[in-house]
């Protein structure tokens, strides 16, 4: 039976949707198609006839993931509101809905060439976002710099606060990194 095109694009809509969650949740190589096709409650033969490979599958789960993070920012915020909500415990405790870059980076230098485009043009635009955030007094070299040195900040003090096994230091590293990048 063959399925309409409305149903193909909410069937991709939610394969995407599923496997950008279980990648940030337990890694690229943690989730295999079965997982993935099981969880979107799919067949397998149905992922490889959307996406023609797992490859492909990550790099449309990638840029999903990425941009379903930058559409959930509200239009008008501040970079202090921004810097407290991304190094929160509850943010460092829900990868699998929280930031992708923190969740898939340590893994980005082993994917292939088409995933790590995907995952450099989501950080370019986060480095763009965040500049633009910056003082309007700084020329945009200055304020560039500083998305970039914020962007770093951000995304390796979550991914350390993750990474250790000890409550306090973690809660440590996000405070630390807040303060440092607040006003």
């Amino acid at each position: 039976m063959r399925v309409s095109k409305e149903q193909a694009a909410k069937n991709r809509e939610r394969i995407l949707d599923t496997a950008s969650r279980l990648m940030r949740e337990r890694g690229i190589s943690g989730v295999g198609v079965d997982a993935l096709a099981e969880a979107a409650g799919m067949t397998h033969g149905s992922l490889y006839s959307q996406f023609g490979s797992k490859e492909r599958l990550v790099e449309e789960a990638v840029a999903y993931a990425i941009a379903a993070k930058a559409q959930e920012l509200p239009e008008a915020f501040s970079l202090d509101d921004y810097v407290s909500d991304y190094l929160s415990p509850a943010h460092r405790d829900d990868p699998a809905s929280g930031c992708p870059f923190a969740a898939l980076a340590c893994e980005m230098s082993r994917q292939s060439r088409g995933v790590r485009e995907r995952f450099t043009a989501g950080v370019r635009g986060a480095i763009a976002f965040l500049s633009g955030r910056m003082a309007s007094t700084l020329k945009p070299r200055q304020s560039r710099d500083k998305a970039l040195a914020a962007t770093a900040s951000l995304v390796g003090a979550l991914v350390l606060a993750r990474a250790v096994n000890d409550p306090k230091l973690s809660d440590e590293i996000l405070r630390a990194t807040r303060n440092s990048l607040s006003g």
